[in-house]
């Protein structure tokens, strides 16, 4: 009896420190190249929207979501799916002819993008999950600005 009782405890024991074992990721995430992606806010003529209406990306992976907004109007770009599942690398925001004026550092919820200008959100996701709370502002949403963001 103890000795099966040894042997438990043995493999018991085993199996805990398999568990210990160090895990490697499956490459340098700092070094990624990262997948660009363009959402347009709003359109020329004033229309609102997002184009396209659904953000798909995955975890693990770096993104270099550019916001543009050829609109006469000014929008926010928020969803709080998005902002709670991602690491925010950072924001550049660019001048009109696609040079850096600023980076922003640290977390990040919302991003307003002026008529006529664009920013670049760097962020790798790190949850999985679908959400449909992609919105300008309230007003906006309830006129059917809204958009989808699918993390896989």
């Amino acid at each position: 009896m103890a000795s099966s009782y040894s042997r438990c405890a043995f493999f018991a024991l085993l199996l805990c420190l398999m568990g210990l074992a160090p895990v490697h990721a499956a490459g340098d995430l700092s070094r990624q190249e990262p997948v660009s992606v363009t959402v347009r806010l709003g359109t020329p003529e004033g229309g609102h929207g997002f184009f396209p209406p659904l953000l798909r990306v995955e975890t693990g992976k770096l993104y270099r979501l550019r916001l543009e907004n050829p609109s006469p109007n000014d929008y926010y770009f928020y969803s709080a799916g998005l902002a709670d599942s991602i690491f925010s690398r950072k924001v550049s925001v660019l001048d009109r002819s696609g040079g850096v004026l600023a980076e922003v550092y640290g977390p990040v919820r919302r991003l307003e993008v002026k008529a006529g200008a664009a920013a670049e959100w760097w962020f790798v996701p790190v949850r999985t999950g679908k959400f449909d709370d992609l919105i300008s502002t309230r007003r906006l949403a309830e006129a059917g600005m809204r958009g989808q963001v699918e993390i896989e």
